[in-house]
């Protein structure tokens, strides 16, 4: 019977079962302790990006925060607007300790004994970039998508502390297994916003993938225009098949059959949307606090696929033994 169930599976399906039997053939590779490791890379790669010489000014404060406030509620937008000018008035004094915290708290995660307290800091410290720094990814004022960063890397680094949140319970070492919720909801989310006013229409995604600056590199420039000349001329098509897709990314993670495609989807998914709708996180610019939402998707991708396929029967809570 084994046999014959192998058999009959199709191409796809055992193509997406060897791939995560490969990936997982040694559990060591994705681990809460790994996205430990890669989120300390992060924020390492955040506070060297703090310390650029735009950041020591005041520009950073009223070119890259001030702008998020509009078109937010008043909740948002008036905490953005103190934000960047408490920032504008002392730019050195403040930057110099951001970037100090981000270094620490990348150092902390890549040291296994420090693991823990850098992670504790790290999600206040990312929800409050996200609320004052991000302006929630301007979720509140409807227009966001996850072509432009939407929900927010600094929101994705705080879930994904909680997901890598070492437990002395958990002997296998794997993310939290409410991760497929946080991925669902993300890739839901993103479609349901991509289908509001704002998003849905083939001029709008062509804005946001035609977003690189004029110091984007020349074959960069050329896949936007290209993306976004696609965009505008197949306008419906377009959005439809964004809905859809991210609408199937996301539920394809609920189920544990489907769970693999889900991830790999995912992965493929944030990386285009890096380097096209992300413009590679515009780390060529000399203004980038960080690498924007496209690589950290795609470590919670990799995250989801380390989690068990089934529910591990020789596990043994050793409390109720």
């Amino acid at each position: 019977m084994a046999t014959t169930t192998i058999e009959a599976r199709s191409p796809r399906a055992t193509w997406l079962a060897n791939l995560r039997a490969t990936l997982l053939s040694d559990r060591a590779r994705i681990t809460a302790r790994s996205i430990q490791i890669v989120l300390g890379l992060f924020w390492l790669l955040d506070g060297a990006l703090q310390l650029q010489p735009f950041m020591l000014g005041s520009g950073f404060a009223k070119q890259l925060i001030a702008p998020l406030a509009v078109g937010q509620p008043l909740v948002v937008a008036g905490p953005v607007r103190w934000a960047a000018s408490t920032i504008a008035a002392h730019p050195l004094a403040w930057d110099v300790p951001f970037a100090a915290i981000q270094l620490l708290i990348g150092i902390g995660l890549l040291i296994p004994r420090s693991a823990r307290l850098a992670l504790a800091v790290s999600i206040p410290w990312a929800f409050g970039v996200w609320f004052f720094g991000e302006g929630l990814s301007g979720l509140a004022s409807g227009h966001a998508s996850i072509l432009n960063g939407a929900p927010g890397s600094a929101f994705l680094y705080g879930v994904l502390a909680l997901v890598a949140w070492p437990r002395r319970d958990r002997s296998d070492n794997t993310p939290e297994r409410w991760l497929p919720l946080a991925w669902a909801g993300l890739w839901v989310g993103g479609a349901i916003f991509q289908a509001l006013p704002g998003q849905n229409s083939g001029a709008d995604v062509a804005g946001a993938l035609t977003g690189a600056g004029s110091g984007a590199p020349s074959w960069l420039n050329r896949l936007e225009t290209s993306a976004g000349n696609f965009a505008t001329n197949h306008g419906v098509a377009v959005v439809v098949a964004l809905v859809v897709v991210e609408l199937l990314i996301g539920l394809a993670a609920l189920q544990r059959r489907s769970r693999t495609f889900a991830a790999v989807a995912g992965f493929v998914m944030a990386l285009a949307i890096w380097l096209i709708g992300q413009d590679l996180g515009q780390l060529y610019s000399g203004q980038a606090t960080d690498p924007n939402s496209g690589p950290i998707i795609a470590l919670m991708a990799v995250a989801l696929l380390a989690l068990p396929a089934r529910p591990n029967p020789s596990a043994v809570d050793p409390r109720k033994v």
